[in-house]
């Protein structure tokens, strides 16, 4: 089974709620980098700022249960489906109890505990 898995442009930064305001200042004032509020509802997720960085988009997640900063990130598949069959066979098992997602989407560690979002990769046109 031929899977290829690319790096998506969403990268999220979890950040406990005591280090928020902080965070969001040094992306903003510090590195000057284009930083907006976005709307969120998320049992997880208090609230949500997006970072223009690059080609990438940088989501910074206020958590309120949190007590250290967590970096995920997202890969992109052709077939979630057929990819989330490989994983399993693989030993890689899915972890969709972290945080509400859409259907067909599922969350994935690496052996260390870097989480990914593993989701369909828009056709190319």
């Amino acid at each position: 089974m031929d899977i290829k898995f690319e790096a998506g442009i969403n990268i999220a930064i979890k950040i406990p709620k005591s280090k928020y305001e902080k965070t969001v200042a040094f992306y903003r004032d510090v590195l000057k980098l284009e930083v907006e509020e976005k709307p969120i509802t998320s049992p997880t997720v208090s609230r949500t700022h997006r970072v223009k960085f690059g080609s990438n988009v940088v989501w910074l997640d206020c958590v309120d249960n949190y007590t250290h900063s967590e970096t995920w990130l997202q890969l992109t598949v052709p077939d979630v489906e057929a990819a989330t069959g490989y994983l399993r066979s693989q030993g890689v098992e899915t972890c969709d109890e972290l945080e509400a997602l859409p259907e067909n989407m599922h969350w994935i560690t690496d052996p260390a505990g870097t989480v990914f979002n593993l989701q369909q990769r828009e056709p190319e046109s």
